[in-house]
């Protein structure tokens, strides 16, 4: 099994380009429904530290340009939000999490921002 996971949308054209270009790089990686099997509350700590240290935050692991999001009033809500409260969220609802959201041993990514991904493929 590969190490990569990359959790994603099907109907997610951004999802689409991320995977597209994985395949063409030959990357061996791990497909996962975001909505079906949300990242653990573990794996969000691991990418929030990957975006911390790439100067990043919390909220840069929120789709906030999703229904849901809107819906949920996230963005009324998230400057009160601790963090164990804003992770134990996006564990249960995929569909608040960024997308493609990628999970590597020792890197991780969210978005799909075609000239960084070339930097780390």
């Amino acid at each position: 099994m590969s190490s990569v996971k990359v959790y994603e949308y099907a109907g997610c054209s951004t999802c689409k380009k991320a995977l597209k270009f994985l395949e063409t790089k030959k990357v061996k990686f791990q497909k996962i429904a975001i909505v079906d099997q949300p990242p653990t509350k573990v794996e969000l700590k691991s990418m929030l530290q990957f975006l911390k240290e790439d100067g990043g935050d919390l909220k840069k692991l929120f789709n906030t340009s999703g229904v849901l999001y809107k819906e949920m009033k996230i963005s009324e809500k998230f400057p009160t939000m601790s963090e164990a409260d804003a992770l134990d969220l996006l564990a249960k609802h995929g569909k608040l999490i960024k997308r493609p959201f990628v999970l590597g041993k020792d890197f991780g990514m969210v978005g799909f921002k075609e000239d960084q991904w070339k930097k780390h493929f």
